[in-house]
């Protein structure tokens, strides 16, 4: 969701709180793939881990997960949540692993940043055995998305240069996916848009915490402290209408959920 420059508080901060907005659609993304006991699965731009982590637990002592991404603190933070996984720094287009070498491979909010899509997933199709599976979740359009969308008014505000970075994760189309796939040799892809009701801890902490998690390079930078605070406030401010009386708020996330088959 950030480029890990734009962070001051590493890649630990991302993973506790982004948590609870990944967290409920990784349980989707693996049941698109239908894992089993015993399969080989792996976790593509794989970040800190939530989907390999969750895998695990579908597949067994008997299967094997592993995770490829390029940013090293993110494979450090996904080795120390899940020691007994296997995490390798990759490029997602450059994969260390053998031809057909898993029975599925899955993707959560990484498909917005592949420099070439299509060649990425011709080399995910590489990795992939004849008639494995392939998911992926990117988010759906951000007028859909009223928490990030609180946090693209907090950044046109505060840190404006941040909102090149910012949009990139929400412009990956349908289109694009289902064109790629099919070029990059898999099989009947479909999608379908995914919607869920989040409730987010306390606004009082959380929105400054995980502005500051996947922003607060680039907000300090900007305005310093100070506007890393009324960043925060601007964020609470425009989500007062989802908050509960004990400071949670609950609101609608959108993702767009991309399936193929090898």
């Amino acid at each position: 969701m950030a480029d890990a420059h734009s962070s001051t508080e590493g890649p630990e901060a991302y993973d506790t709180h982004s948590a609870p907005i990944m967290g409920p659609f990784v349980a989707a993304l693996l049941d698109a793939v239908r894992l089993g006991p015993g399969e080989a699965v792996l976790d593509l731009a794989c970040g800190t881990g939530f989907a390999a982590r969750a895998a695990a637990a579908l597949v067994g002592p008997t299967g094997e997960v592993r995770g490829a991404d390029l940013d090293e603190g993110m494979i450090r933070v996904a080795r120390e949540r899940g020691p007994d996984l296997d995490f390798t720094v990759a490029p997602a287009d450059r994969l260390p692993y053998a031809d057909a070498a898993f029975d599925a491979v899955v993707c959560q909010q990484g498909a917005q940043f592949f420099p070439d899509l299509t060649a990425t997933l011709t080399e995910t199709a590489r990795v992939t055995r004849p008639g494995g599976r392939f998911a992926a979740t990117v988010w759906a359009p951000l007028d859909r998305q009223p928490y990030f969308l609180a946090h693209e008014r907090a950044l046109r505000e505060y840190a404006p240069d941040a909102l090149r970075y910012f949009t990139r994760a929400y412009v990956r189309t349908a289109d694009q996916l289902t064109t790629a796939l099919r070029a990059a040799g898999y099989r009947a892809p479909a999608h379908h848009e995914l919607t869920r009701d989040i409730t987010l801890p306390p606004l009082d902490e959380y929105a400054e915490a995980h502005l500051r998690a996947l922003w607060g390079g680039l907000i300090a930078e900007s305005g310093g402290a100070q506007a890393l605070t009324g960043a925060a406030r601007l964020v609470r401010d425009q989500l007062a209408a989802h908050t509960a009386p004990d400071g949670t708020a609950t609101l609608p996330f959108t993702v767009l959920l991309v399936t193929a088959t090898r």
